[in-house]
């Protein structure tokens, strides 16, 4: 399929950042897989190439976050011989980034998509359905800057009040959100997609394992880009899934990042952000009587009142604690981790001064001068 950089979504935005870099032999550029050793990378006649990361972009990131990433625009220097390797020279500027802590207890940003238009988030309003999680996507993907799409799927497994009960309940925690019951088996869900999907606009869809990712996937690309399979009853997993994240250019349109089932949402965000995703939470809190409030049985607390009174769901305001908690450990890990750094590059430039005095002691002497 013949694309020009504009279906690829490049803008003034990306052409400036690269004019500003440009070097001859350089061109641009935009990553559409990750392995282990390499990236693909998606040229202006369609062309894809395999590159690898220059020296320089490696050691020019303070943090895995700044290097390349799937839906990333770069600059490549193309190898001139068969078997010369084309090279990433630089990452120009994202425009969005939606990003998530990475499992574990590590401290560090995991990209899950780059330069991504609108966020698609697929649940259901079975097993899957989780008030407190669509909070977590909401929040990353506010702090992201891409548009946020909401699909509850498997509606047909579900009763109608089952279906319109998830999707009120979603709702209400953004407004700005478009919310849609849908239904993979009955395409319900790829008109839904289609009307997103136009020429330079990048769409990711993320969700658990299990609740109809794939099948949306194969019907927009067509054909049986994935292998689906029926959902373990006991797991709630399916057996084949999307395992790896993949930029795929739509004919009739647009592009695609589809993620791997995620199993765990935590928090890569700030507390303004964190802030604006619960504007009705921090309305209650400015009304408490002490600037310190705690918000746990403190006197005067307007939050308490208003979980006591019901105007406040009082699971809304225990996610927001523990979101503020997840904030919290992950500056405290970020700290300290800095400081750890910082520590090994003090010690290591006093390993580098003794080295150097030494041989210069070693110098002088076999000149004689000691």
């Amino acid at each position: 399929m013949e694309v020009e950089l504009e279906d690829l979504g490049w803008a003034d935005f990306f052409a400036d950042a690269f004019t500003k870099i440009t070097k001859n032999g350089w061109v641009p550029g935009r990553l559409i897989r990750e392995t282990k050793i390499n990236f693909t990378a998606l040229l202006h006649d369609g062309e894809d190439v395999d590159c690898m990361v220059g020296g320089k972009v490696w050691h020019d990131a303070t943090c895995d976050a700044e290097l390349p990433a799937v839906g990333d625009w770069v600059a490549i220097e193309l190898g001139g011989g068969e078997n010369d390797e084309h090279i990433i020279r630089a990452r120009l500027p994202r425009r969005t980034c939606f990003s998530r802590k990475a499992p574990g207890k590590s401290s560090q940003e995991q990209v899950m998509a780059a330069n991504v238009d609108v966020v698609v988030v697929v649940t259901d309003a079975g097993s899957d359905f989780n008030v407190r999680r669509m909070e977590r996507y909401f929040t990353l993907i506010a702090k992201s800057g891409a548009k946020c799409v909401v699909l509850v799927n498997k509606s047909d497994l579900f009763d109608g009040k089952t279906n319109k009960t998830a999707k009120s309940e979603i709702q209400e925690l953004w407004a700005d959100a478009e919310v849609h019951i849908t239904s993979a088996v009955r395409q319900e869900g790829l008109e839904v997609l289609k009307s997103h999907l136009k020429k330079g606009i990048t769409l990711a869809m993320v969700g658990s394992s299990g609740v109809g990712k794939s099948t949306l996937v194969n019907q927009l690309l067509g054909d049986d880009w994935l292998w689906t399979s029926e959902v373990n009853e006991v797991t709630g997993k399916g057996r084949h899934t999307t395992v790896a994240r993949e930029l795929v250019v739509l004919e009739d349109g647009g592009m695609l990042v589809d993620n791997p089932g995620i199993r765990e949402v935590q928090m890569w965000t700030d507390e303004d952000t964190l802030r604006e995703s619960f504007a009705d939470v921090e309305a209650l809190v400015d009304q408490c009587k002490f600037r310190d409030c705690k918000h746990q049985g403190d006197k005067g607390c307007a939050i308490q009142a208003a979980v006591k009174s019901g105007e406040l769901d009082s699971r809304r305001y225990e996610g927001f604690l523990r979101l503020d908690e997840e904030i919290e450990e992950l500056k405290l890990r970020k700290k300290k981790r800095q400081m750890i750094v910082e520590r090994w590059s003090k010690r290591n430039n006093r390993v580098k001064a003794r080295n150097r005095d030494d041989r210069i002691e070693l110098e002088k002497e076999q000149r004689g001068e000691l």
